[in-house]
């Protein structure tokens, strides 16, 4: 503030520190609110589930890359029996196996899973497991 503001301008001692105070209440409250919601989130992301294929593909086969190929094609694994959940995606993504499947199989529906695309069934799921967690 510059010397030639009338002291009637002037905020009332001790008003900024009591803002301030206020402001820091109402951030405190923002992230008590949050960290239950981001806790909440994160198990609906490991609890979400992902198709392989899509259910509107079902009679399609999986090739080894991922792609989706004709019902018996040489090569490729016929769909998946159930839907994988959003945890064991995340483990098979991460080097691990998914569940149920031999060695070739999981890497076939993980493959499947990287090309999933918006408006595919499953997507949202695969998108949140991509998401960085703070």
């Amino acid at each position: 503030m510059s010397d030639d503001t009338p002291e009637a301008e002037l905020p009332p001692e001790g008003t900024t520190r009591r803002r301030a105070l206020m402001l820091g209440a109402v951030g405190a409250s923002a992230i008590i609110s949050i960290r239950p919601a981001l806790a909440q989130t994160q198990a609906s992301i490991l609890t979400c589930e992902i198709p392989v294929p899509d259910p509107s593909r079902r009679g399609s086969y999986i090739a080894a890359d991922g792609t989706l190929v004709p019902s018996g094609t040489p090569g490729a694994f016929a769909p998946a029996t159930r839907p994988f959940k959003g945890q064991e995606v995340k483990q098979a993504l991460s080097g691990g196996q998914l569940p149920g499947v031999d060695y070739e199989r999981s890497r076939a529906y993980t493959n499947y899973i990287r090309r999933l695309q918006s408006g595919t069934s499953g997507f949202t799921c695969f998108a949140s497991l991509q998401m960085p967690r703070g």
